[in-house]
């Protein structure tokens, strides 16, 4: 009977080992899914505002794109009316020196 006691005795510390083993574990593993849950709060901060900036430079940039376009079309524009000035410069150049000669 002593022995089968001393037996039951000996398997509850092993158990009971086992069961601090697994708690010190247990809580190894709440640390990192704790550590883990604050860097995915990080990250998908991190991710809001790239995605914040990324849409404010894609604004930026069609805005950008626009104006140059307008930039572009009034360049156009002043070359077509400076071209049509000189033209008509020309033109009336040429008639003073008919007219001079």
């Amino acid at each position: 009977m002593e022995q089968i006691r001393l037996g039951l005795a000996e398997q509850q510390a092993n158990t009971q080992t086992q069961l601090d083993n697994l708690a010190l574990r247990q809580a190894n593993t709440q640390t990192q899914v704790d550590e883990l849950r604050q860097s995915m709060r990080e990250l998908t901060s991190n991710f809001d505002r790239v995605l914040a900036r990324s849409a404010i430079l894609d604004d930026v940039l069609l805005e950008l794109r626009y104006s140059h376009e307008q930039h572009q079309r009034n360049f156009e524009e002043h070359q077509r009316t400076t071209n049509a000035a000189l033209q008509s410069l020309e033109a009336i150049l040429l008639q003073l020196i008919r007219n001079n000669s």
